[in-house]
């Protein structure tokens, strides 16, 4: 059975990996400890008892625990007669996937998708090489853009058992 400081030591090991893993989400480092910190907390935390355990300010607990509230990822727990707010955060694996995919598809496929349909339409009638090379990359990349898009919309939809099915069934 493993010690307490080794169960520490896991638990700090999981946390930072996890605020790691975050940049490759589109979230701060802080951010990402955050909602380890909470998905891993069997008990609702106080914004005091985030700070403490990450020994981060409380302006950036604050902050960064707003931020995952408007993500979807926590959600503030009113204890009764407690003036403090409480968080906790989604546990369920496929959930956080989709919110996350579902976060990323907002913030940078959806922009991309408009940027690319606004240059096909300021492109479209260039007469010149150049011009129609660029319409035609434009045309390629919208198209792949609102794929993409439509794919991780689909997936988000899907409940758990059926995406695992239907991954197997895509991977083998």
């Amino acid at each position: 059975m493993a010690n307490l400081e080794t169960f520490r030591e896991a638990k700090d090991d999981f946390i930072a990996q996890w605020g790691a893993l975050g940049t490759n989400w589109g979230i701060s480092r802080t951010m990402a400890q955050v909602h380890a910190l909470l998905m891993i907390t069997p008990e609702v935390l106080s914004t005091d008892q985030v700070m403490e355990d990450l020994h981060i300010s409380r302006g950036n607990a604050h902050t960064n625990l707003k931020e995952l509230v408007g993500w979807g990822l926590v959600r503030i727990v009113i204890k009764k007669g407690e003036r403090k707010e409480f968080f906790e955060a989604e546990k369920d694996v496929w959930k956080i996937f989709t919110i996350v995919l579902r976060e990323r598809k907002r913030r940078e496929i959806d922009p991309a998708v408009s940027l690319l349909g606004d240059c096909l339409k300021r492109s479209a009638d260039v007469g010149t090489k150049e011009g129609e090379a660029f319409h035609k990359q434009m045309k390629e990349l919208s198209d792949f853009a609102k794929f993409a898009g439509g794919v991780g919309d689909k997936i988000s939809l899907l409940q758990y058992t059926p995406a695992l099915k239907l991954a197997a069934k895509f991977l083998s």
